[in-house]
């Protein structure tokens, strides 16, 4: 029964993952960078913004794709 939960979470957060990932923006600054848009209000206080917050989820989401391949690995 744990093995069916535990796959279950597993492959909700693998979706997640995959659609977290998918919503961020590119790293390419494009011309941007070439104007010095790169420093811009949004570029300093990225962990504000959504792009930070889309960033930390997608750390803590690797995280837990990593443990529960590993605790799934040990119990199949």
């Amino acid at each position: 029964m744990l093995k069916i939960i535990l796959t279950i979470v597993f492959v909700l957060i693998c979706i997640a993952l995959t659609v977290i990932v998918l919503l961020q923006e590119g790293k390419s600054q494009g011309l941007g960078a070439i104007g010095g848009m790169a420093d811009s209000y949004w570029g300093k206080n990225k962990g504000r913004s959504m792009e930070g917050t889309l960033e930390k989820f997608t750390k803590f989401a690797a995280i837990a794709v990593l443990l529960l391949a590993l605790v799934l690995n040990i119990i199949w």
